[in-house]
């Protein structure tokens, strides 16, 4: 199975020095889309809010696939090899991109790194050498950041429409400035402070609210939590009297719901937005509307329970 994988890789590998898929710098013509790929759902989101008609985005990353284990086909090596425009989250959560942005620059393709210059948070390593978390997109502050740099990337290629990205960009970061007013707001009038989370997914969104996190695991969901970390966090959850546990839908609640069992608590879903699921593509959801969704979960796991 590896090596058919290799295989498969370098077959997608070999598109990329195709004569036919070779990379196009030239200013788009009238009523050209700048073609667009993006990794994980939330990059998607803001490339999609950001270009608007100007730009047709394709996402690697197929709803319902787990981002941190997720790999690319010789199909999305072919997408890949036809966009003028690359964005990736980075900070480890990518790695297979590391051996693609040699060539990707050989042919002009305008790469964005999103948590590059970021302020990151140190992690266990689980994600390869950067050795820190990648989640930069659940902090809405820095989000406006990452939609900064996809604007600025959407001007270099296309200057022409320079105001048109500039106001599509200024309206979503708008919509992210109330997003995080509304986190702000209510982290205001929660009565406690814990999240216990399946993974280790939230540091950026619990520093900026002033939350403590306490994961099950590491950074990625695949790992298990061995028997020592789970006497921990059962100790915990006893002197903190926590009243929910978080778990992700795009992972099995198993550990999460038998933590729950243990300390008389209940479960809820607190998405960490890597992905989405196809029902939540079907139902039209976007990073706006699932951070609310998070939000409103927030409230009730951190509301007064006396």
């Amino acid at each position: 199975m590896k090596a058919w994988k290799t295989f498969l890789f370098l077959a997608g590998l070999l598109l990329l020095w195709l004569p036919g898929c070779s990379g196009n710098t030239a200013v788009p013509a009238a009523g050209e889309k700048i073609a667009v790929v993006t990794t994980i759902y939330p990059l998607y989101d803001f490339a999609r809010q950001v270009g608007g008609e100007r730009v047709e985005v394709t996402r690697l990353l197929p709803a319902g696939a787990e981002p941190h284990t997720w790999e690319p086909t010789p199909k999305d090596m072919a997408a890949l090899a036809r966009a003028r425009v690359f964005i990736y989250n980075g900070a480890g959560m990518e790695p297979w991109v590391q051996r693609q942005l040699g060539l990707l620059e050989e042919k002009g393709v305008r790469v964005v790194e999103a948590s590059r210059g970021l302020d990151l948070i140190a992690g266990p390593g689980d994600h390869g050498e950067a050795g820190v978390d990648p989640h930069v997109w659940l902090d809405p502050v820095l989000a406006q950041e990452i939609v900064k740099k996809i604007r600025d990337a959407y001007i270099a290629v296309d200057p022409d429409h320079a105001a048109y990205y500039s106001s599509r960009a200024d309206e979503y970061l708008a919509a992210l400035r109330e997003l995080d007013r509304e986190y702000r707001a209510a982290a205001q009038d929660f009565r406690r402070r814990e999240i216990v989370t399946s993974h280790a997914a939230f540091a950026y969104l619990a520093r900026r609210y002033g939350l403590q996190q306490v994961a099950l695991m590491g950074l990625s969901p695949e790992s298990e939590p061995d028997p020592v970390r789970m006497r921990e966090i059962v100790a915990f959850c006893r002197e903190h009297d926590v009243k929910y546990v978080f778990f992700e839908a795009l992972v099995s609640p198993k550990v999460s719901r038998t933590l729950a069992r243990e300390v008389g608590a209940e479960t809820l879903v607190l998405n960490p937005l890597g992905n989405i699921t196809p029902e939540e593509e079907k139902r039209g959801e976007n990073y706006l509307s699932i951070m609310r969704e998070n939000l409103a979960r927030l409230k009730v796991a951190l509301g007064d329970h006396s």
